[in-house]
């Protein structure tokens, strides 16, 4: 039975840059950090008591080039306006100011120094 979702995997140019955005801008913490090899290093993060983590991936690993855009991954804050702000304040880059989605729930859209957007719903 799965459970919940460990992982996922974006790809950034830089991990050290990525590292310093997701811990040292966001507040994340780094969970894992491991060399596999000369090239390939595992390195993850996640926002503080998260489950699942996220897998700051190199594109010379993954054998294909960064492609920014659109992740498929959500996360979750009880109050977006709250969250928006602060963010903005940080430095954050959003797609678009909070707005009330379809479904009736606050949500808007945020991007990492790479492009990578993600979705952050009020829950």
């Amino acid at each position: 039975m799965i459970t919940h979702l460990h992982s996922a995997t974006i790809l950034v140019g830089d991990q050290e840059e990525a590292l310093r955005f997701y811990v040292g801008t966001l507040g994340w913490e780094k969970r894992e950090d491991v060399r596999l090899g000369p090239v390939h290093r595992f390195l993850t993060v996640a926002p503080p008591g998260a489950r699942t983590s996220i897998v700051l991936g190199q594109p010379e690993v993954y054998e294909r080039a960064v492609a920014p855009g659109g992740t498929g991954i959500t996360v979750i804050t009880p109050d977006v306006a709250a969250a928006y702000a602060e963010m903005t304040a940080r430095g954050v880059r959003f797609v678009g100011e909070p707005q009330v989605m379809p479904w009736g729930v606050m949500a808007t859209w945020f991007a990492d120094p790479f492009g990578n957007e993600y979705f952050l719903l009020e829950g």
